[in-house]
């Protein structure tokens, strides 16, 4: 009876139970039959786990070990295997590893020995090869990594004209060293740890000693120190640990995938954070106005960058209220539009069914649909599906009399609006709080959404990003800072660095840099 609320009995090896391989004792002895009957059993069922034994001159029995495809075999033959078997002779297992790590006669650079086995195992992920030595506790590592990865290219989601193209790839080492191409300097420096007990992937935490401020390193450090979990499959596992309000819609740490834009934060004084696997690193800490900022406007003349960030501020607001307030005005204060407005809508909306709020709620889940799935669907094909669809179905709707055509212009300039914000995740964050304002304009007009701005408006005045306040510059008001917010002043002028990090050194432009211009007289 009840047997069908009986849970079923956890098996070895399931998630979040001890996996049977980890719970091999460590072997006590040194002899080589041994550890390699450890590893096999470690590795059990793994056949890409591979063993080479060979006797070296001296009648010395090693062997190496390496996960196949991870490793350059034809190095393991030419610089290591090659060279020892050539040696004339070795006295003793102590001969054989003095010759190789004390006087450097193998060629291979980062040569590292362990005496814990478990060590050696986890370098074997790396793409490492490990040589055992008989009756030698010594393990040495040969780092030949050799994997597939992705080449450096433009940036998808961050395009600029006269900036550069690169971009992050997957590969960790590949990212380190393009941020070390930009910042060529021994301050920056590079953290590496690693998160997740069965992925251990690898996780760098970048700053440039002096200019972060040790405050905010060290509540990085802490706040990453309590991260306990089995698998990191991207930097938003990290994320989801570390931000400040988890409930809050609004991101508080910022991605991007371009190297310059990325080192301009470490130059600032911030803090990032690369993820093995994952070609968007995050940066911390984060206001609202980073993430209307793009790296064009960096790269444009200050005025015209001044004049684009200015369009972004007003389409952000067009794509958030503009069908709250086409519902309010149309259900509750018809009289704020002109006569022969008013009469071209009332007309328009003559022989639809439904109110406003069932018009917008029609038309805008229509357009998320037909925007995601331009997304998931194939590229070549995925932009004329949209653009079509959106035709097709806006065209027929307002032909049925479902919707009015007022609506679907409405509609069309949010979606398009929303286009513009250039963080992602902020303007995620818009598209869904554009549904309770809706909801809002419904029951109360105007009314509802003043109420709503209000409530967001507190919501972003308590919000902080790793202490720092959301609103920062302009809330609280810091007038020094407000060079790169609603402008873009010169760099020129730009003469210290933001007090929002409270970084020391604060200097970042020489007071010779720009100089009056002497005009010719003409003589």
């Amino acid at each position: 009876m009840f047997s069908f609320l009986r849970f079923p009995k956890r098996r070895k090896g399931m998630l979040n139970g001890s996996s049977p391989n980890v719970s091999v004792p460590t072997p006590s002895g040194c002899d080589l039959p041994t550890r390699i009957g450890w590893f096999r059993v470690t590795f059990n069922h793994s056949d890409d786990f591979k063993i080479h034994e060979v006797r070296l001159p001296g009648d010395i029995a090693c062997a190496f070990l390496y996960i196949e495809n991870m490793i350059d075999q034809k190095m393991l033959q030419q610089q290591v295997i090659a060279p020892l078997l050539l040696e004339e002779s070795f006295d003793s297992a102590d001969s054989l590893i003095r010759h190789i790590a004390e006087r450097g006669q193998i060629p291979v650079a980062g040569m590292t020995a362990v005496t814990e086995i478990r060590k050696a195992a986890d370098a074997l992920f790396e793409g490492t090869i490990v040589m055992l030595v008989h009756d030698e506790a010594q393990m040495l590592l040969f780092p030949m990594r050799s994997v597939e990865k992705r080449q450096i290219a433009s940036a998808e989601n961050e395009n600029v004209i006269r900036g550069p193209r690169a971009a992050f790839v997957e590969d960790l080492a590949t990212n380190v060293t393009m941020v070390r191409r930009i910042i060529k300097h021994p301050d920056l420096k590079m953290e590496h740890h690693q998160f997740g007990t069965y992925t251990n992937t690898n996780v760098t935490l970048c700053y440039i000693e002096g200019l972060c401020e040790k405050k905010l390193v060290d509540e990085v450090k802490e706040r990453m120190s309590r991260i306990d979990i089995d698998n990191v499959l991207g930097s938003s596992y990290i994320e989801d640990f570390i931000e400040d309000n988890p409930f809050s819609p609004f991101p508080q740490v910022q991605y991007t995938e371009r190297p310059d834009t990325f080192s301009a934060a470490l130059l600032e004084g911030r803090v990032g954070i690369m993820v093995d696997g994952t070609p968007v690193p995050m940066l911390v800490p984060v206001t609202l106005y980073m993430l209307l900022q793009s790296a064009e406007d960096y790269y444009q003349r200050f005025v015209a960058a001044t004049w684009i960030r200015w369009i972004r501020y007003l389409f952000l607001l067009i794509s958030f209220l503009l069908p709250s307030v086409y519902i309010a005005v149309t259900t509750f204060h018809p009289e704020m539009l002109p006569p022969n407005l008013l009469i071209t809508v009332a007309a328009a909306r003559e022989n639809v069914p439904f109110p406003a709020i069932v018009e917008a709620l029609i038309m805008e889940i229509t357009f998320e649909a037909l925007r995601e799935a331009g997304i998931r669907i194939p590229k070549p094909i995925g932009q004329t599906v949209s653009i079509i669809g959106a035709l097709v179905i806006g065209q027929s709707a307002v032909q049925a009399g479902i919707v009015s055509a007022p609506m679907v212009i409405v509609v069309s300039i949010t979606g398009i609006a929303s286009f513009i914000i250039p963080h992602f995740d902020l303007g995620l964050t818009f598209r869904l709080l554009r549904f309770p304002v809706m909801f809002l304009a419904t029951s109360f007009g105007l009314y509802g959404i003043i109420i709503a701005i209000i409530l967001i408006y507190i919501h972003l005045v308590s919000l902080r990003s790793f202490g720092t306040p959301y609103l920062s510059p302009t809330a609280p008001l810091v007038t020094s800072d407000l060079k790169d917010v609603l402008v873009r002043a010169p760099h020129w002028l730009m003469k210290n660095r933001p007090m929002l990090y409270g970084t020391a050194n604060r200097k970042r432009l020489g007071s010779r840099s720009r100089l009056p211009i002497r005009q010719d007289d003409g003589d």
